[in-house]
């Protein structure tokens, strides 16, 4: 897979010069490229306790990210999922270290613990006051003598910078490191491996699956299991945390590993906060990109007991902007619509026959969904098949508060409700055609010439013509041949009209305008294809 790097011996360092240069100012970094790494405060003078982490990099924002008033003092970058040297390690400890000592976070790997440990012994012997804590919140693999550190090490890293910051001892902001480590437990779970700037992609997750416990270097997890949805996915992480959680208020970590969407992360937010341990969580850091894992496909939860003093600690203010903040988890607010936008329900009347063609027409669009998707995919976002079988499922949920009986309140119905469930302009558009053509049929126009009248308003409104590769091209044909002959010769002229769009190469509305015409030649337009599928199924 491509990625936007350059030599791949040099992606550290130029990734952190680009951190330092886009932070206003505030960070640098110590003398000694490639070999030492290290991202240090601009305005530290040495008056308090420092707080120095670090370890392979491919975690960003971690560690660098995380360097400023509040959190780190200084971060000792490696190479990518690559411990950092001992002289690394030194430099970062002696270039921050004043009287009031130095405290190391260091994550639970054996190459993390060897160079930052033997970088704390050669510090002590220059008579400075060091002490060295290890994370190893991951609870994947409950018999491991050393569990991994990860993304659970955020915690630490804050409320230890925050202690620091106001001035407490180092005894002090060791004891409360150890504390939250101690209290931390992480999980995480992806659908597919990340991938190592300049190495093949490891394909170890099959499609379908997901797998629980990985580490953040791409370690396998404990398990591999199917996958469902997101809801699913959130519950085998949160079952595992709760066999190990109490029934104390937590502060969540919700970390997004580097390759899942903001959308994702927003859902998966959701589903966190309905689980099974939702009850016990009082406050939420993220979602966010925290500690990642390159690009891999995945997130982890991290939980903590709250009590009032790390509440503080996790509150208070810090430059770093990589760190989102920690607020309170609230229920959805919702307020009332203004007045004039509240809609007025039409009164429901049943009519057999009318719910039983509606049904039909609801079920043909709802079958054609990932053919349209497909259609869609080589012209446009790929959701049109999607967007109109939502509408039609919207609309089966309705029938039983439509006017069936009243054919003009209900196409007036119709779009009120289209306008409502059916997302993007298509939604916009069918519901201004099926509001115009309501109109149109109570000043007396039969049922074909009102629905005509809807599609001249929805031509008017949106100014697609015929030829500009549209729904239009099917639909206008259609309701013509449907006026003066019959239902099969409208669905020739809709399936004649679909086809004509797979030779214009340049439309003139909609996203297809942006696609060139290498793209578009020799594929439908979806629209036209929905309108050309429905005509053709209804005479079946």
């Amino acid at each position: 897979m491509a990625q936007f790097i350059n030599d791949k011996e040099a992606t550290v360092t130029e990734a952190i010069d680009g951190v330092i240069k886009a932070s206003g100012g505030r960070l640098a970094r110590l003398d000694g490229y490639p070999h030492i790494r290290v991202v240090v405060r601009n305005d530290w003078d040495k008056s308090k306790v420092a707080i120095v982490s670090g370890g392979g990099s491919g975690h960003e924002p971690a560690h660098a990210g995380f360097v400023g008033a509040g959190m780190l003092t200084a971060a000792v970058c490696g190479d990518v999922f690559a411990s950092p040297s001992v002289d690394a390690v030194l430099a970062g400890i002696l270039s921050v270290t004043g009287a009031a000592g130095c405290l190391l976070i260091v994550k639970n790997y054996t190459g993390d613990r060897l160079n930052f440990g033997l970088a704390a012994e050669r510090a002590r012997a220059f008579g400075l006051k060091v002490n060295i804590v290890i994370v190893d919140d991951d609870i994947a693999l409950p018999d491991l003598p050393q569990p991994r550190g990860v993304a659970g090490t955020l915690f630490v890293h804050k409320i230890a910078g925050a202690m620091a910051e106001s001035g407490a001892s180092l005894e002090d902001v060791t004891a409360t490191a150890e504390r939250v480590i101690e209290g931390t437990k992480s999980i995480g779970m992806s659908l597919d491996t990340c991938t190592v700037p300049g190495s093949p992609k490891e394909n170890r997750i099959g499609e379908g699956k997901a797998e629980l416990g990985l580490g953040i270097h791409g370690e396998a997890g404990v398990q591999q299991i199917d996958y469902h949805n997101a809801e699913q996915a959130m519950a085998a992480v949160t079952a595992k945390l709760a066999a190990v959680m109490d029934s104390k208020p937590h502060v969540v970590l919700l970390n997004n590993l580097g390759g899942t969407s903001v959308l994702e992360m927003a859902i998966l937010t959701n589903d966190l906060i309905k689980s099974s341990i939702g009850k016990n969580l009082k406050m939420i850091v993220g979602p966010a990109a925290m500690m990642t894992s390159l690009d891999m496909r995945g997130f982890s939860v991290s939980v903590y007991p709250l009590s009032a003093e790390d509440h503080a600690w996790l509150s208070a203010p810090c430059a770093p902007s990589a760190w989102p903040g920690c607020v309170p988890i609230k229920p959805v607010s919702v307020i009332e619509l203004p007045d004039g936008l509240t809609p007025i329900q039409p009164i429901a009347s049943e009519h057999t026959q009318t719910a039983a063609f509606l049904t039909k027409c609801c079920q043909i669009l709802i079958d054609a969904e990932v053919d349209l998707n497909r259609l869609d995919a080589k012209s446009g976002d790929g959701d049109t098949g999607s967007t109109l079988a939502g509408a039609a499922r919207a609309l089966i949920g309705a029938l039983d508060r439509l006017p069936l009986a009243d054919h003009t309140q209900l196409l007036r119905a119709i779009g009120q409700e289209l306008s409502q469930t059916m997302g993007g302009s298509s939604g916009v558009l069918l519901a201004i055609f099926f509001s115009a053509a309501g109109d149109a049929a109570s000043s007396g126009r039969a049922m074909v010439a009102a629905l005509k009248e809807g599609l001249e308003r929805m031509q008017q409104i949106g100014g697609a013509q015929l030829g500009d590769r549209t729904m239009v091209d099917a639909l206008k044909p259609a309701l013509d041949a449907l006026e003066v002959k019959g239902i099969a010769e409208a669905a020739s002229a809709a399936r004649k009209g679909a086809i004509h769009t797979s030779t214009i190469v340049k439309a003139k509305v909609g996203r297809a305008s942006y696609i060139n015409a290498e793209q578009l030649e020799g594929h439908i337009d979806p629209g036209a294809e929905a309108v050309a599928r429905l005509f053709e199924k209804l005479i079946v």
